[in-house]
């Protein structure tokens, strides 16, 4: 049978007409012990939104991280002399980095002023994703999130009981890339749908069947977010409404390549 006359599995699947994303401004400064929840709420009402079937949330992590008091203050880091000997050499704030270190589970590389670290919860990233700026102006520094999956499987339930509506959500950080400048954002803790879309085994519109296209959809809904979240806008959260993604348990770690199957590490 000539190729053009086989029975192939090409159908697409299905994806929504349009793909929006919405911004959820914040009026306050979240600080420790504040509902995420009650925050949130608040700020779609003042903006005359609401969360709708098949909403998703995408929220950066420092409004998670202040909420769950993840601020250290710098004035109580009494750095190494290994931290301080390469602080100065690149002058840089030795409290930073020895907080990058005692926050890492190791360090990958440390170069040019760079220190790259895998941190506990298994990202590979800059200073093991120690924040310093858009936190109160250099007296504190905020960390990571201690269980990122965990914060964002509570936000899911809490919004579920609140709101009637299973929302996804998705925790998110900036992280640089190799082999390219500028920041991007990594989905750092997920819940309510799988992080991955798998296609392998599927046909393309040609016949040929695909082996490795296992997409990171929720990478890719954590940058189209990023586009709306920025730094300077006070906009730390956006509903994308029109993508349909696959419900199920999230877990970051389906993100995180095994270092057996990691060719550059």
């Amino acid at each position: 049978m000539p190729r053009s006359q086989r029975k192939r599995n090409t159908t697409p699947r299905r994806s929504g007409s349009e793909l929006r994303v919405i911004p959820i401004p914040f009026a306050d400064e979240v600080r420790p012990g504040d509902s995420l929840v009650d925050t949130l709420l608040k700020s779609l009402r003042k903006h005359r939104l609401s969360f709708r079937a098949g909403d998703i949330l995408v929220l950066k992590h420092k409004v998670v991280s202040k909420s769950e008091g993840r601020l250290v203050d710098l004035e109580g880091i009494h750095p190494s002399p290994d931290s301080v000997a390469w602080a100065k050499k690149y002058n840089l704030d030795a409290r930073v980095i020895e907080l990058a270190v005692r926050e890492s589970r190791s360090v990958i590389r440390r170069k040019n002023g760079v220190l790259i670290t895998e941190t506990h919860h298994g990202f590979l990233c800059a200073n093991s994703g120690i924040d310093v700026s858009n936190v109160d102006g250099g007296r504190h520094a905020l960390l990571l999130p201690k269980d990122p999956d965990r914060s964002a499987a509570r936000l899911h339930r809490d919004l579920n009981n609140r709101t009637g509506h299973a929302i996804p959500v998705i925790i998110t950080d900036s992280f640089g890339r190799p082999w390219r400048e500028g920041l991007t954002e990594y989905a750092i803790g997920i819940a309510g749908m799988k992080p991955l879309r798998d296609d392998r085994g599927r046909r393309d519109p040609q016949g040929y069947k695909l082996r490795v296209s296992l997409e990171a959809v929720a990478d890719e809904l954590a940058c189209a977010a990023g586009l709306m979240c920025g730094k300077l806008n006070r906009t730390p959260a956006c509903i994308v409404r029109g993508f349909n993604y696959d419900p199920g348990r999230g877990r970051t770690r389906d993100l995180l390549r095994p270092a057996d199957t990691d060719l550059f590490r």
